[in-house]
């Protein structure tokens, strides 16, 4: 279980949360640009340091205690998919999964047969020796995703994964990553502008604004509690949150 409590001093506000998440359960995290979302993200990454406060991942300390000791970002077992999925364009689909894997001096036998498990899982096996500008957005993804997942991760984030998709291949792969992320019986964090991505794919919802949580509960909540209003945006199903509404 991930358990966070934690203040960080940004540039425009102060950021001070506190949230838990549970083996196999989806967080998601809604705000507008800037209202701290991604920042999370980094915090619980090694990626930023937080002032003060504690995270626990299964009872493991990746930051606080008497010292405020941080691990660094290599020691805390996290698989982070980036907005842009951050893939190596030269190198292959089998190359970039396997990536995390070199990084801890996995062997060559056991790299062969847990990238290509993963590849098989997702439904992508035939792209295995695919570059990765030759993919499709909705492939990279996968891609982006497999790599995440064969280190065998605590914690998944994901920020903005579904972006960089159109609209018809977000409505398919948004029920196949949460079913993935399910399965893999970890705690997640999903990072995202869209209520769609929200009542889809998460078990929890919060809204920041300004580095603090506004509301807090269930997908379903956010319809049948008027807490946002929706706006058009390019006919996708973003929302504004300067018309929130707490009853």
């Amino acid at each position: 279980m991930l358990k966070v409590r934690m203040k960080k001093k940004l540039r425009d506000f102060d950021l001070d949360v506190s949230l838990s998440v549970c083996p196999g359960e989806v967080l998601v995290l809604l705000g507008e640009n800037g209202s701290g979302k991604s920042t999370i993200l980094n915090l619980l990454a090694g990626l930023l340091i937080p002032d003060e406060g504690i995270i626990s991942l299964y009872d493991r300390t990746l930051y606080g205690g008497d010292e405020h000791a941080a691990l660094p970002p290599e020691e805390r077992n996290i698989g982070y998919v980036f907005q842009n999925y951050a893939l190596f364009p030269h190198m292959s689909a089998f190359e970039n999964v396997a990536f995390g894997l070199r990084r801890r001096k996995t062997n060559s036998a056991d790299i062969q047969v847990l990238v290509k498990e993963i590849l098989d899982e997702l439904g992508i096996g035939h792209l295995i020796n695919e570059r990765a500008t030759n993919l499709s957005g909705g492939q990279r993804q996968r891609i982006a995703l497999a790599r995440a997942l064969v280190i065998q991760p605590d914690l998944l984030l994901l920020d903005e994964p579904l972006t960089a998709l159109d609209r018809q291949a977000k409505e398919k792969i948004r029920q196949e990553l949460r079913e993935e992320l399910v399965k893999s019986n970890k705690p997640s964090i999903i990072v995202t502008h869209s209520l769609r991505d929200a009542e889809i794919m998460g078990d929890q919802v919060i809204i920041l604004a300004e580095g603090k949580i506004i509301w807090t509960g269930r997908p379903d909540e956010l319809y049948t509690r008027s807490v946002i209003s929706q706006v058009p945006c390019n006919t996708d199903e973003y929302v504004c949150f300067s018309a929130i509404a707490i009853d």
